[in-house]
Formats: structure tokens, sequence, C-alpha cells
């Protein structure tokens, strides 16, 4: 036996279990394991521990015959588990209490939820009652709603060659059908064309909508011979992220899973397009369940440098729009998913304000984040696509009828622009000899958990909208393993009443911007990460513009067309747009970064498009 060979490791053992069952509460209060047993490390005489496991044994007897027993296997895991909810303060009595409530009460209401809205994935049915709205006076004056004045142009002719047809603005390529020097249906085989040709590098397009294109590019010439214009927009193509719902044509989310899902239901942002007369020619790559680059046919890249690849999930629709392959594509955001792209590809793209765009049709991830916007050649396209895609979607409990004022005939001389210290300083020295008041400016706040915010909002959101997608295992087949599959693993474990506090801290930070907003708009870089979460939480809209191109690193002997863009963001608070609008367009009046065109099928001597890249692909970031 132990004892006999060893004296000194019966000791040991005795006094594990005698404070096994101090904790079990079978010692007298004033007897604990240390007074019943000497000091485990001296070794013992037979004699005591003869006492010793005389002792013991009597206190197993207690043990076995003990109901506690049974509690205490139950008890200490749910402690532990208790750890990971920072809740591990209960008493004995009190955590079986809450897993006798949890199992009699809460699990048969988890259930019954799951099976009334949780039966499909993606957030289409059944929105949440919890409406977010960024408003910062609270007292909405009501407004008449009036379309914007855009500038009238003139004297534009038909350019010889199809590449300078498709880097047109969209302004430009409406004089051009509207006097008759193209057609929808030219214009369409055009960027079609463009769409086949450069897709095989870029991977950008997910599905080609050509017969409902020249469908609806039919449509719109035949009105122009009737003489019916309906706008900037008329007949003029564009592309679609694909979490985008189109009846007739896949919308896959950009997933395995959903890689054949056709929706039978028209997005409401497609609705409207469609009754402005915009040509759709394709649906664009969205990440893999709108998060990053990365989609079940590759990975999207970027058209100024082949070799590096577009970050944020809509890839496709800044790719495109880059590479002159579509005149103005539609995106989301819900943390940074236009911002990143628009800068990485060099393309003005508008983040609105939150709740501007109706979302019916279109994959959610966070009901109080998510925002659809443009991505254009230039402001003033942006401006155009806002107009015809803004208002109230009956549908989506979120959107609004918001009345910004006209950007166009906004006196951007009357307005104080704030700059950061991170602000691309031409843009605030060209806005200088524009008129504009500029000023130092830095946007304080003492909320400091920003980005825990965010990532707490946007994992338990989504997680509600793919919570039977998680149950049944099929983020196992996800494309990135490191991205969704481990945020909704974790987003499990957040307790309600810590996510309801920190929208509680929400409402703090949306309260301390506000107070300290002092101008009319500011300056700063647009993919600052604590910036991107600040400004989706608080729903603020902000305008990605082109600030100019730098030398790649390392670039290939010989030379190279390959660039670096360099952008900046022009921030307004919620409800206007326009002001962003307005002073973005000033800037793009006297430079022409907007105007630049990637080298895409002509990178240089000694250059080539690798297949497959030989660049290390960039840290994936935490931004769908």
């Amino acid at each position: 036996m132990l004892q006999d060979k060893c004296p000194c490791s019966w000791t040991r053992v005795s006094f594990l279990l005698l404070l096994f069952a101090a904790a079990l509460e079978l010692l007298p209060a004033t007897a604990t394991a240390t007074d019943q047993i000497p000091n485990p490390d001296r070794c013992s005489t037979s004699a005591d521990a003869h006492q010793q496991k005389w002792s013991v044994e009597i206190l197993i007897q207690k043990i076995n015959n003990s109901a506690l027993l049974e509690e205490t296997m139950k008890i200490s895991p749910l402690k532990d588990a208790l750890q990971y909810y920072d809740a591990d303060f209960f008493s004995n009595e009190k955590v079986l209490e809450m897993a006798k409530g949890a199992k009699e009460f809460n699990i048969p209401i988890y259930r019954a939820s799951r099976k009334l809205v949780a039966s499909e994935d993606g957030g289409l049915h059944d929105p949440s009652v919890l409406v977010f709205n960024p408003e910062w006076s609270g007292n909405v004056t009501p407004k008449e709603s009036k379309r914007f004045s855009y500038p009238a142009v003139s004297g534009i002719q038909r350019p010889d060659g199809e590449e300078e047809i498709a880097f047109m603005s969209v302004l430009e390529l409406g004089h051009l059908l509207r006097t008759k020097q193209i057609t929808s249906q030219e214009l369409t085989r055009i960027f079609l064309r463009r769409l086949r040709r450069h897709d095989r590098a870029l991977e950008a397009v997910v599905s080609y909508t050509e017969d409902l294109a020249f469908k609806q590019a039919k449509e719109a010439d035949h009105l122009l011979d009737q003489g019916v214009y309906l706008g900037p927009l008329h007949g003029i193509p564009y592309g679609l992220k694909d979490i985008i719902s189109v009846p007739g044509y896949k919308t896959t989310w950009g997933s395995k899973t959903f890689q054949n899902q056709v929706l039978d239901m028209e997005a409401w942002v497609y609705k409207r397009l469609k009754s402005a007369g915009a040509v759709l020619i394709a649906k664009l790559v969205s990440g893999s369940l709108a998060y990053d680059d990365i989609w079940f046919g590759g990975r999207t890249r970027n058209p100024w440098n082949i070799e590096e690849f577009s970050t944020g999930s809509s890839a496709g629709p800044a790719a495109s729009t880059s590479a002159g392959l579509v005149p103005f594509a539609i995106g989301s955001e819900t943390a940074g998913s236009m911002t990143y792209p628009a800068a990485r590809c060099g393309v003005t793209a508008l983040r609105p304000t939150f709740g501007t765009v109706g979302r019916t049709g279109v994959m959610s991830i966070s009901e109080s984040l998510d925002k659809l916007g443009p991505f254009c050649r230039s402001a003033t396209d942006c401006a155009l696509v806002l107009d015809a895609i803004r208002g109230k979607d009956p549908d989506d409990l979120s959107s609004r009828d918001i009345f910004p004022e006209d950007p166009f005939l906004i006196d951007i001389t009357k307005l104080t622009v704030g700059y950061l210290e991170d602000a691309e300083m031409e843009v605030v020295n060209v806005l200088a000899s524009k008129g504009v008041n500029v000023i130092p400016f830095k946007l304080n706040y003492t909320v400091d958990s920003v980005q825990g915010i965010l990532n707490f909002t946007m994992d338990v959101d989504m997680l509600s909208h793919f919570d039977r997608w998680q149950r049944s295992g099929q983020d196992d087949v996800y494309e990135a393993q490191d991205q969704w599959p481990l945020e909704l693993r974790r987003a499990r474990m957040v307790p309600a009443v810590d996510y309801l506090q920190a929208q509680r801290a929400r409402g703090k930070l949306i309260r301390e911007i506000r107070d300290g907003f002092t101008v009319d708009a500011f300056i700063g870089n647009a993919t600052d990460w604590e910036k991107v979460c600040m400004g989706n939480l608080v729903g603020m809209p902000v305008i990605v513009v082109p600030t100019g191109l730098k030398s790649i690193e390392n670039p290939p002997s010989g030379g190279t067309r390959r660039r670096t863009t360099i952008t900046t963001g022009i921030y307004a608070p919620p409800q206007h747009d326009h002001v962003a609008l307005a002073l973005a367009m000033a800037y793009q009046s006297v430079t022409d970064h907007h105007k630049q065109r990637p080298p895409i099928g002509d990178l240089g001597p000694n250059d080539s498009i690798p297949n497959p890249p030989t660049a290390t692909y960039p840290p994936r970031r935490w931004h769908p």
C-alpha cells in the first residue's frame, strides 16, 4: 500500500481529500483541512499516517453518501464557464439556481425564437424592431423631397476608342446618350467586353446579367427615341455587389454555402436604379458573407497593383469601377467594406448617412450598421447615384426619408472645415484656395472602447442572422477560417446584458461626437480603424477622395506602371452628406487624381500579371 511504502505520500493524499471535504462543507467550521493534517511537505510517523487514514476514510464515506457530491460536480464546470462571461461571483447555491432556471425557462425561449425567425440565413426576413437612428437634433423639420439640380454638360463628343468611352463620367455618358452619339445597347456591349477581358486578372465578377442588361438597354433606347428621359442614370450600365438580390440571377453572398442561391426578390436599391433607367450588367464580387475580399471563386485584386488585393468585402464594385469596367457600382459597408477597397483601388466612394438607402433584399450583417452606397469616378457621379437611390424603403425599418440639401448649390465659402493630423494637406490647401475656412481640428471623446463596441455589435448581430449556418456546421467550409467562423464562435459567448451595455456605451459615444463636432466637416484618413469604427457606430457619412499616386515598393526591374493610390476622407455629420459631396466636388474641380487610369492592360517593360500572384497575401482585417 502507498502509506506503507511512504507515509509522506499518504499525508499528501489526505491533505487533498480534506481540502475537497472542506469545499463540500463536510468539516466543522472550526476544523479545516490544515487543522487535521500536518504539513504535507513533512513526513509523518506511521501512527500519524494511521490516524490520517482513519479520518480520511470517514470523510470518504461521508462524501459518498452526500448529495452534495453530485451538485458539486455540476457546479464546477458552471463556475468555470461563468469566468468567460466575467460573472464568476455567484455562490454555489445561486449557480445551481441559475442552471435550473436556464434549463427550464431560458432554453425553451431560445428554441421558440429560433424556430420563428432563424430558419433562414442572411437576415432577409423578420427584421429587428430595435431600430438605430443617427439623427442628432431630435427634432426633424419636414421638408419637401427634391431631386438634385445636377449640372448640364455640353460640347462633349464621342471619343474614337472604347478605352476613352469607358473612363467617361456618368454625366458625360449621359450627354452622349441624349444627343444620340451612342446608344445604351452600345454602351452595354462595351462594358460587358471590358468586364470579360479584365476579369481574368481581377476576379471581380460573380455573374453576368447579359440578357437582363440588353433588355433594359433596349428599353432605355426606346424611351429616348420617344422623347422620354428618366434622368442622369438613364441607359448607364452599372454593377451590384452580390449581396443584393435580383430575381432570376444568383445572389451568392460570395460564399461556398450559398453559391447556387437564387432569391426571388427585387432588392429595393435595384428597384430604384431600374426606375432611374440604369442598366444592370453584372453582379460583382462580395467577399464571403461580406467579409474581406476572399470569396468562393478566388480573391479580388487591385487594378492599380495587380499583386495586391482590394481589401474589404465591396471588392468587386471597387475594382471594377477603378478599372473602367463599369461607370459606377453599388457596394455596402458595415465596418470598412467601402472605405478600404475605395482607398486601395483609388476610386471615389460615398458611405452615406445610415438609413439613407433602403436595404430590403440585401444580406444583413448588422441592422444598425449596414449601409449601401456608390463607387464612382467622381464625387459628382456619387451625388447623382445617391440622388437616385435615397428615400424611405417601406420594408426596411431603419430607412428614412432624409432630405439633404442640394450639394450642387452649397456655398462652400460659408463652411468651416477641420483637418486632422493625418489629413492629406493637398486637399486642405486646395479647399482653402477656394475660400473654405480650414482650421486644425481634433475630434475628442472619452469612450475608449470604440473598436470593441463595433466588433461586439457587428458579430452578435451577424450571428443572429446566421445562427442556423453555424449550428449546422456550415462554417467549417467557410473560405477563410480566421474570419467569420472565429468571430461568430466568440460572439456566441457574449451575454445579452453586456451586448446592451455596449449599445449604451455607443449612445454615450454618439453624444460625445455630436458635442465635439464643432465644424461643418473634417478631413482625415479614411482607413484609420478607429475612425472607421467610430464613423460607422455614429452613422456619419464619409466620402473617399483620390489624392495621388506613389511608386510601389520593390518594383520589378525595368520599371512598372503599377502604383499605390493615396486617398483621404471627408467626414460630415449625419444627414449632411451634401456637405461632404460639395467639398469633394470642389477639390476635384481643380485636380485630376480621380481621372487617372490604372495600368490593368499595360503594366510596363518586363512587367506582367502574375497568376497566381507572387506577392504575399496582406493580413486580413476585421472589417466586413
